[in-house]
């Protein structure tokens, strides 16, 4: 018995890595780390994203809980990155970001854009967010004030980008090495947070993350991506102002018209059910996210 365990877990081991190691070469694609919201929901990390050029893995979106842990799965490099974006401050969109920060702090010695949302009553402004975490004097993790922009110490250092996210139109947050991503404020109940728009390679990946779909920008700022990211967070007659029931992911899908929408941030409700809502208002290809799977942009 003892030697059949180890082959089937041998057989896991070269499965997910063969797995992951199939978001390389392709021209633009997404690999989701994290497709699960909150509510230990089983096989699906929190909400986590990759999108590769190539075989770089050049940004990360978000660092939910289990990202550390899918970013080595996926075969990445630290040192790849081009910038990390975060949507917004739920611990299920930034818990991991410490430890992928530790793990990766020594791989490369240049600045790495880091962008996140303007703050409110309900959350800090994400410049003060690292600042708590990072500081050398009272953050919460002073062992990695190296990262900070103004330390001496060796290793990667962070480049902070803060995003109004109350600003009516698009905002540019990154040009350049062929990479060009905007963000747009959109309503996850009073917590600030960003949808992404990146074109690369003739490619436009859309990263919606959490909201409540009442922003009447949204379909034009995400209207033609190659790839969109929905997030599918609460089940079909649920009562959640903060997220956007099916039917109304199914109308923000069809509104966009995009080339292929992944539907993610799965919670734990009859997913079934749900995908069958979002199908009613959305005609187009569709794909459900798992850990771990790459998508190339059509």
């Amino acid at each position: 018995m003892f030697r059949a365990m180890i082959t089937v877990l041998a057989f896991v081991f070269t499965a997910s890595s063969a797995w992951a190691q199939s978001c390389t070469g392709n021209p633009v694609a997404v690999q989701v780390l994290g497709s699960g919201a909150p509510g230990f929901v089983r096989d699906r990390a929190n909400t986590s994203y990759l999108l590769w050029v190539g075989n770089q893995a050049k940004i990360l979106l978000d660092a939910g809980g289990g990202a550390y842990v899918r970013f080595g799965q996926s075969g990445a490099k630290f040192s790849d990155l081009s910038m990390i974006l975060v949507s917004h401050l739920h611990p299920d969109h930034v818990s991991d970001l410490p430890g992928v920060l530790w793990s990766g702090r020594n791989q490369r010695q240049d600045t790495l854009p880091i962008v996140g949302p303007s703050g409110d009553e309900a959350a800090p402004s994400f410049s003060v967010f690292l600042d708590r975490l990072f500081d050398p004097r009272n953050g919460a993790f002073e062992v990695l004030s190296s990262v900070m922009p103004n330390s001496k110490a060796p290793g990667v250092k962070l480049q902070p980008s803060v995003i109004d996210v109350t600003r009516p139109e698009p905002a540019t947050v990154f040009d350049r090495d062929g990479i060009r991503v905007t963000a747009l404020g959109i309503p996850h109940g009073n917590l600030p947070t960003l949808a992404y728009r990146v074109e690369t390679q003739g490619k436009t990946v859309v990263f919606s993350s959490d909201q409540n779909g009442t922003n009447p920008h949204f379909a034009d700022f995400a209207r033609g991506a190659n790839l969109l990211i929905l997030h599918l967070a609460i089940g079909v007659g649920a009562k959640n102002p903060n997220q956007a029931l099916p039917a109304v992911v199914g109308q923000m899908a069809q509104s966009a018209k995009p080339g292929r929408v992944i539907l993610s941030h799965i919670a734990n409700f009859d997913l079934d059910a749900a995908v069958a809502e979002v199908k009613q208002n959305y005609s187009g290809p569709l794909t459900v996210a798992a850990d771990l799977q790459c998508t190339q942009a059509p």
